[in-house]
């Protein structure tokens, strides 16, 4: 990273942190397909944001200039960095009222920085990259092809590094227009961003996804192999989306933060006990990060009880057509998540079929769904019951026998007996360990071959500590 640049700066102060940040590479036209993704829900949006953007050149700025004279209708304030090419800062949107351009000098690191920071009161958002340097690139040189140009760094939601970022970003500013940076210092502060509703979310992130499922329309490159790189850049942002998403969601709920990793820690440990396919360990553990993707309780069937029908692409053992539900709908746009979101979707179906959204019983169930609703149920009980004064042992005994008082009309007997086998074993000192999947390098969740994308984090174990 440049010294000096926002992208350098922004790292240095987390890279000791207990939550470092994870970055990533991305091509330009995923980068394209992401700003404009969350540049147009700013249309679609009736909040207001303070917008700060890095356009790297003028010229690039020039190419989006009337995209931002929109942009600035619905924004409080826009501060747009660049070098200032000619013709920069004559543009008719340049004139806007609350649009302010930041000239760069030449060797200012942040002009080789791509940035688009969003701050409303509804939800927070940020692109922040760096353009991949000559010795980057290594021996396959500069591409002659401006779309494999290369950018390194993140995106997110999360507020508050979305709020660190802005402030470095206007500290930056105020080195060329101090006056400026006060302005948008106090447009900042007098923006609250509360944390993001799911609901508000689904929207962005259908967005981002659409954008990214249409981002390589008109793509001219040279190899099949490179178009192939750039296909996966795409699809593994789109992952992304619905990773943080779920992050979010986490995220807000302040008595279950961990809910994604330790459901994922314990559907893995039940598929294992199994002998589950790898395929199907690897749609198990996306099902469980995404588990959360909205209450699906609440969605009314469309289905009779007991009904189903087939979906023939979709993999083996995922029969079923989820219905056309809030949580699951978001995921289906993409092909890749539809037997994800199956599974979701048929997570709130109970045994003896009375459940929701389709009343299906018994083995009609999809097996990944059935784990998925034991092991949220069976992880909800232990979180409840971590502050009290029961010791582990009676805290994985007591969630268990209370899974086993709704085996054979909730839940399917079978998994609650293999859940007692790993109840058995993490009484005995058995280590179930978290699983945190780095968001930035999400296509090992679709790849053939399981890969080592985790972290070790806190253990299951912990409770009663």
């Amino acid at each position: 990273m440049l010294e000096g640049s926002i992208l350098q700066k922004l790292e240095a102060a987390h890279r000791h942190s207990k939550r470092p940040i994870q970055y990533g590479v991305y091509y330009k036209n995923t980068l394209v397909s992401l700003c404009h993704a969350l540049e147009d829900h700013i249309l679609t949006d009736d909040s207001t944001p303070l917008v700060i953007t890095a356009f790297q050149q003028g010229k690039w700025y020039l190419q989006e200039a009337q995209r931002y004279a929109d942009i600035a209708q619905k924004s409080c304030q826009i501060a747009i960095m660049a070098s200032p090419d000619a013709g920069f800062a004559e543009h008719p949107t340049s004139q806007l009222p609350n649009v302010n351009l930041v000239g760069l000098e030449s060797a200012d690191p942040v002009a080789q920085e791509w940035h688009l920071i969003i701050i409303a009161p509804a939800y927070t958002a940020m692109v922040i990259c760096q353009e991949l340097s000559e010795a980057d690139y290594g021996t396959t040189g500069v591409p002659a092809s401006d779309v494999e140009r290369k950018f390194y760094g993140l995106w997110t939601f999360e507020a508050e590094l979305v709020k660190e970022t802005a402030e470095l970003a206007i500290s930056h500013i105020g080195q060329y227009n101090p006056e400026l940076a006060q302005k948008l210092k106090a447009h900042k502060d007098a923006i609250q961003p509360c944390l993001a509703t799911p609901e508000d979310l689904s929207a962005v992130v259908s967005q981002v996804v659409d954008y990214l499922q249409t981002g390589q329309v008109n793509i001219s490159v040279p190899t099949a192999t490179r178009h192939q790189a750039l296909d996966r850049n795409l699809v593994s942002n789109e992952i992304q989306a619905f990773l943080r998403m779920a992050q979010i969601i986490d995220a807000t709920d302040i008595t279950n933060p961990m809910a994604a990793a330790e459901v994922v820690a314990l559907a893995e440990t039940i598929g294992q006990l199994l002998d589950l396919p790898a395929w199907q360990m690897k749609r198990l553990r996306l099902a469980a990060l995404l588990h959360r993707i909205d209450p699906l309780q609440r969605a009314q069937s469309i289905l009779s009880p007991g009904t189903s029908t087939r979906y023939q692409e979709d993999a083996p053992s995922c029969p079923l057509t989820c219905p056309l539900v809030p949580g699951a709908q978001v995921l289906r746009t993409m092909p890749q998540l539809r037997a994800i979101a199956q599974i979701i979707t048929h997570q709130s179906e109970w045994w003896d079929g009375t459940g929701e959204p389709a009343g299906l019983a018994g083995d009609e169930i999809p097996l990944e769904s059935r784990i998925m609703a034991l092991v949220a149920d069976f992880q909800w009980r232990l979180n409840q019951k971590k502050t009290s004064q029961l010791s582990r042992e009676e805290i994985f005994a007591q969630a268990l026998e209370e899974c086993r008082q709704l085996q054979s009309y909730r839940f399917d007997p079978k998994l609650v007996d293999t859940l007692a086998l790993l109840v058995m074993g993490l009484q005995q000192g058995l280590d179930v360990a978290l699983v945190t999947p780095k968001v930035s390098a999400s296509m090992w969740l679709l790849n053939s071959r399981l890969e080592s994308e985790s972290k070790t984090g806190e253990q299951i174990r912990s409770y009663g500590k």
